[in-house]
């Protein structure tokens, strides 16, 4: 079983800096990609940033330049760095991995954490 807890959401200012923290209940050695997707209402679910098990990123050019992806194997920890943040920043995100067994991909969701960007 596989289960994702996602945290560091909250209230920032624009301009402003946070970081979003997601880990898992098994190694992330054990996961092929890495990510982070955000939705506000009334809106699809959109790809923020990714990372692979080869260390490949890959960003939404709405964040380039503003945010990183990060992992931290030895805590099975995935991280989402976000500066000079934005009021259309604002969203619910979720991280997302993806585990292949067997030939088969498999994919988990967190619960999702609030940003929001305001004055």
């Amino acid at each position: 079983q596989v289960r994702l807890v996602e945290s560091g959401g909250g209230l920032v200012q624009p301009g402003g800096s946070l970081r979003l923290s997601c880990t898992t209940s098994v190694s992330i050695f054990s996961f092929y990609v890495m990510g982070w997707y955000r939705q506000t209402p009334g809106k699809q679910r959109e790809l923020v940033a990714t990372t692979t098990s080869d260390r490949i990123t890959n960003y939404a050019d709405s964040v380039k330049g503003r945010f990183t992806i990060s992992r931290d194997n030895a805590k099975n920890m995935v991280y989402l760095q976000m500066n000079s943040l934005k009021p259309e920043d604002t969203a619910v995100y979720y991280c997302n991995f993806a585990q292949v067994r067997t030939g088969v991909r498999y994919d988990y969701w967190g619960q999702g954490t609030q940003v929001t960007v305001s004055s």
